[in-house]
């Protein structure tokens, strides 16, 4: 476990995001739990189940019975990686709200790396320091991150990283519009339009072990795409 000097008991929602995770969703939620134990007494973990084929519905739902700290909430069908985001957002209840896919491509004990700046930042995200993608992915978040800084002047070393950590009352404030795979460049863009600061932290990125990524499908990335375009034609 990673110790740092941390403020006493803080009150944490962590969300995870999750569309045909059922390799992955039992084995991410008990180690959110082991995680947020040794940190605080204050805490809940919220799978947002975005119109899954497989059983990751089912077994969220079982996990939830099972454990009062983690509820569950279902897309009857797959609305998209912003839309997950969004209702994780709604449904969270406590001051902090941290977020991060259910691949298990992260080190969720690095979450206390993130918690140590909370006094400071309302704000705290993390960079993938390597990122353990392919060489296409990689080469797709590059172009993504220089596009983003292009048109809105947004400066972050990594933003679409899920690994990031909100003030829950600044996340209220925020007018998002898009649903789909753009929803981290807007939340960032919004949060830089309100004069917000904000701490960047390397975190371990691991490689995918089961499941498959869908941020790569051609239907995912048009979208993205045009989402970002319509934001910047409004002038976010």
């Amino acid at each position: 476990m990673i110790l740092f000097k941390l403020m006493k008991n803080p009150e944490i929602s962590l969300f995870f995001p999750a569309f045909n995770e059922e390799k992955n969703i039992l084995t991410a939620v008990r180690k959110a739990g082991d995680v947020l134990k040794a940190i605080t007494s204050r805490y809940e973990i919220i799978i947002v189940d975005d119109g899954s084929r497989d059983r990751t519905g089912q077994i969220a739902d079982s996990l939830a019975a099972d454990d009062p700290h983690v509820s569950v909430v279902h897309h009857q069908s797959n609305q998209g990686y912003g839309a997950a985001l969004w209702s994780g957002i709604q449904a969270a209840k406590y001051d902090w709200v941290f977020f991060s896919d259910a691949d298990l491509q992260f080190n969720l004990e690095e979450i206390s790396k993130l918690l140590q700046y909370i006094q400071e930042y309302k704000v705290v995200i993390g960079y993938r320091s390597p990122r353990k993608d392919s060489f296409l992915r990689i080469m797709n978040g590059k172009g993504w991150n220089f596009l983003v800084r292009l048109f809105f002047g947004l400066k972050v070393r990594d933003v679409d990283c899920a690994f990031k950590l909100f003030d829950r009352r600044l996340l209220a404030r925020l007018p998002l519009q898009t649903r789909g795979a753009t929803m981290s460049a807007e939340l960032m863009i919004c949060l830089m339009r309100l004069g917000v600061k904000w701490k960047e932290v390397p975190v371990t990125h691991l490689p995918r072990l089961a499941g498959r990524p869908t941020g790569a499908k051609p239907s995912v990335i048009i979208r993205a795409f045009r989402e970002l375009f319509q934001l910047y034609w409004k002038g976010i």
